[in-house]
């Protein structure tokens, strides 16, 4: 029970704690209640990291892309079949060996099985 008994005197100098290991008190000013509010999302972007806002300039680029080697392919692969699945159109047009703009439209297609047409308005061509 001599643990519950209050510490009127200070422990011996032997028991003491370092001054690296004491308790330091933080200034007032840093422990006030003062709201915190992100600004991250008001802030104008300060870095030029790829994939920031910063780094994308306002005029960006869209070359077109040459559909023509996607839509010789589809002709190929629909030729005398009705649908296809979108797994195997993938894996042909990396066979063939296409552009990755065209791969990654490709890609972007929900898997399943399609249609020319279907196909084609997924894609955002025509069928013919």
């Amino acid at each position: 029970m001599s643990d519950d008994l209050p510490v009127t005197k200070a422990p011996p100098a032997d028991t003491a704690p370092s001054a690296a290991t004491r308790d330091v008190r933080l200034p007032d000013a840093i422990l006030a209640d003062v709201p915190v509010v992100d600004t991250a999302a008001i802030d104008p972007p300060v870095t030029d990291l790829p994939g920031t806002a910063a780094a994308v300039p306002d005029e960006v680029g869209t070359e077109e892309v040459d559909t023509r080697p996607l839509d010789e392919l589809l002709d190929e692969l629909y030729h005398g079949q009705e649908r296809i699945s979108q797994v195997d159109i993938y894996r042909r047009a990396v066979a063939a060996e296409l552009p990755a703009q065209l791969l990654s439209r490709l890609n972007a297609v929900p898997q399943g099985e399609y249609a020319v047409d279907e196909l084609a308005d997924l894609l955002g061509g025509s069928a013919g």
